[in-house]
């Protein structure tokens, strides 16, 4: 029996959520511009999803007020607006939880504090000052359970694994496609 497309609880902040950000892909399209994916093909790349599955999620999200769309002279760009920013603790404990439960070999990903390089914990904190850390000041790179793909890799996810800053556009996004 397939799940509802909307959950019966209005009364429960969770099942709202889940309407917005509860499909299959959407957390990982939130995820990937968060590591700086904004155009369409580079979301088709990077997460291998179905274009007609990803022009679904993306109006939704847009229509949600998750993410924007730009029309810029290089091609359309989908950006986290303020309350798709507000998502990152939730992405960040999920992936915690990943971590600790299906990563025998590590974390995949490492999050600094760009200021300072400390590790950022579960929490959101910054082991080395003590500061919370704003979504823009994380600085993500690839960590101990880190599996490279291999040199024949396409140039987003080489991209998205380049250790970099949260938010900052991809080099991909900003040539002509």
């Amino acid at each position: 029996m397939s799940l509802p497309n909307t959950y019966a609880d209005r009364n429960c902040s969770l099942a709202r959520t889940l309407e917005v950000v509860g499909e299959r892909w959407t957390l990982l399209i939130v995820r990937d511009a968060f590591y700086g994916v904004r155009r369409f093909g580079e979301f088709v790349t990077q997460l291998g999803i179905p274009r007609a599955v990803l022009t679904n999620r993306l109006k939704s999200l847009v229509g949600e007020g998750v993410l924007s769309r730009h029309d810029e002279a290089t091609g359309i760009e989908y950006r986290l607006t303020p309350k798709g920013i507000a998502l990152w603790p939730v992405l960040h404990a999920a992936m915690n939880w990943g971590e600790a439960y299906y990563s025998p070999a590590g974390a995949k990903r490492v999050l600094r504090h760009a200021q300072d390089g400390g590790l950022i914990g579960p929490g959101g904190q910054c082991q080395e000052c003590g500061s919370a850390v704003p979504v823009p000041d994380v600085h993500v790179e690839p960590g101990p359970g880190f599996q490279e793909e291999g040199p024949d890799q396409d140039a987003v996810s080489r991209a998205i694994n380049t250790p970099r800053r949260l938010l900052e556009p991809l080099a991909t996004s900003r040539a002509p496609g």
